[in-house]
């Protein structure tokens, strides 16, 4: 009797995996470090909350180019070779901010960044699928996301290491990145291919599905004001270096702790209350932090720990909540229009939270976030009444998602999907022996 073969865990996958989740975590700490480090720098520059808005709203239009691209250059030059190039043009793009302090500059430079960032987590993510079975898949994305999350907050925790006013932290940025290069260069695992999924418009995707179309626009605009003017806020409210630092990473890693409770919520019950229901506590977080002054370095850091258990879990649902509308063949098609929503809204986050800081000052920051989340509100009660959910009891697949704007909402879509499809494959087969025996009682009559 042969000995069965022992099917590998998740833990065992991600462990032969690590090199490309060590790299994946080191390019999320440099992307979050650089993050923060300009918006701190841009406020000792005297950009102004308006312009400084406009420069860091240009990462995630290079962000969008950037996804659109990438893909293309793939199938030409390969993974290895993009990748290597794209992490070299972020390293050169970091030190170009620290030696031209010029706000058209930092524009065209954040815009670099973006377009080489969505390169590079294109290509880490489709790595990931070429290493990962099907039955395991999903939880390897899962880890994938926590490991970005973890990178991103790490990131902010380097803040406060050396004076943001100096090299050392740009220089500290361009090492992660580069660093980063390694473990994905050294992988001996063979290059994966890359499709080009179905399109779907826009117009045609909010007919599917209004509330999820929409959501992925307004979260894409919060989260590119949290991502582009959280730091600013923190230190135009008087925090210290090391304070704004804790403050960003309070943020993230709040979003990353009830990304999951709040999803298995929103499997258990109706997601679209679930929606409301989230959205309204963070109109209500955002304005208790605008009407109330005075507000000590460890009350607003918990403060931002809380608005990012709102703010950063939505994504998720929303994509969630448009699966619910979509069948399984109109799922991967959509997934990339959901994203273009997510990168069109971050694109216009920054420029509204600057806009409304350079009229309320600081509190700005948390008006805008209270009026996006209010419209989120008020369009989820309606779609409610107009587009209710379906009393079906095979309700969308949740899979967590990174709230950054990052391509990972289209892998991850694309994963439910292929899971879905596979459980309904399972349960039809199961059925099929029960079919066959009522039709044979039929026969014996």
């Amino acid at each position: 009797m042969k000995a069965a073969t022992a099917r590998p865990t998740t833990l065992s996958a991600a462990w032969s995996l690590w090199t490309l989740l060590l790299g994946v975590g080191l390019l999320m700490m440099g992307n979050g470090l650089q993050g923060s480090l300009l918006g701190v720098r841009a406020s000792a520059a005297d950009f102004g909350n308006t312009v400084t808005g406009l420069v860091m709203s240009s990462y995630f239009v290079g962000f969008l180019v950037g996804s659109v691209l990438t893909p293309r250059k793939l199938r030409e030059v390969g993974h290895v070779r993009v990748f290597a190039a794209l992490a070299s043009i972020t390293s050169v793009a970091i030190l170009i901010h620290a030696l031209f302090v010029e706000p058209l500059v930092w524009a065209a430079m954040r815009f670099v960044t973006g377009f080489t960032y969505a390169g590079l987590y294109v290509v880490a993510e489709s790595w990931l699928n070429g290493y990962a079975s099907n039955r395991l898949r999903g939880r390897l994305l899962a880890i994938y996301m926590v490991i970005s999350y973890l990178g991103m907050g790490g990131g902010q925790l380097l803040l406060g290491s050396a004076d943001p006013s100096g090299m050392a932290l740009f220089l500290l940025v361009s090492i992660l990145v580069s660093l980063a290069l390694v473990p994905i260069l050294i992988s001996y695992t063979p290059q994966p291919e890359l499709s080009q999924p179905e399109a779907m418009s826009l117009r045609a995707l909010y007919r599917l599905s209004p509330l999820g179309t929409v959501g992925c626009f307004m979260t894409g605009i919060t989260n590119g004001a949290v991502f582009g003017m959280g730091a600013v806020f923190a230190t135009n409210s008087g925090l210290s270096v090391a304070q704004v630092s804790v403050f960003m990473s309070a943020f993230i890693f709040g979003g990353a702790i009830l990304q999951w409770p709040l999803g298995k919520l929103s499997d258990k019950a109706d997601r679209q209350w679930v929606i409301v229901g989230v959205a309204l506590v963070a109109v209500l977080l955002s304005l208790v932090g605008a009407l109330v002054s005075g507000w000590s370095a460890m009350s607003l850091t918990l403060l931002g720990a809380l608005l990012g258990a709102t703010t950063l879990t939505l994504y998720s649902i929303f994509l969630a909540c448009a699966n619910d509308f979509l069948t399984d063949q109109q799922t991967v098609a959509a997934s990339a229009s959901l994203v273009l929503a997510l990168g069109i809204g971050a694109i216009l986050g920054p420029a509204s939270a600057g806009v409304l800081m350079e009229w309320l000052g600081p509190d700005g920051f948390l008006w805008d976030l209270a009026i996006m989340h209010v419209v989120m509100v008020l369009f989820g009660l309606y779609c409610i009444r107009h587009y209710p959910t379906s009393e079906s009891p095979e309700q969308g697949h949740y899979v967590m998602v990174a709230s950054d704007t990052t391509p990972l909402g289209t892998a991850w879509t694309e994963e439910a999907a292929q899971e879905e499809g596979q459980l309904e494959l399972a349960l039809e087969m199961e059925a099929e022996p029960e079919a066959e025996t009522e039709d044979e009682m039929l026969a014996g009559r």
